[in-house]
């Protein structure tokens, strides 16, 4: 057994919630480097059913871009509980949250809305 080490468990889960958003916006920058260099988007049949079923176009992009909440209220500039509730259909959000969303998202407001 190799080497071991001991850390605080409020620690552990700080790292790993840490490495979980540096994962979130490295592909982030990754999609940002395709839509950069011009690369088509293509959309996967199952995102277009899930948007065709009713399901929250905000959360089927989001999820899309690889992104959890927490990463995507970061990039926009928009409150995560706000995100939440607009994915739950709790609130419907102003055209400037979703402006902001859709800038985050590289995405036009109409794809979004």
């Amino acid at each position: 057994m190799g080497k071991m080490i001991s850390i605080p468990l409020e620690e552990y889960h700080s790292l790993r919630a840490a490495a979980e958003d540096l994962a979130d916006l490295q592909t982030y920058d990754h999609t940002l480097a395709q839509l950069a260099n011009g690369e088509e988007e293509l959309l996967s049949a199952e995102m277009v059913k899930r948007i065709l079923a009713g399901e929250n176009p905000l959360r089927v992009w989001r999820e899309f871009r690889g992104l959890t909440q927490t990463t995507l209220a970061g990039v926009s500039s928009v409150n995560r509980v706000q995100i939440a509730d607009i994915e739950a259909g709790r609130r419907s959000g102003s055209i400037d949250t979703f402006k902001k969303l859709a800038e985050a998202l590289h995405i036009t407001l109409d794809e979004l809305i």
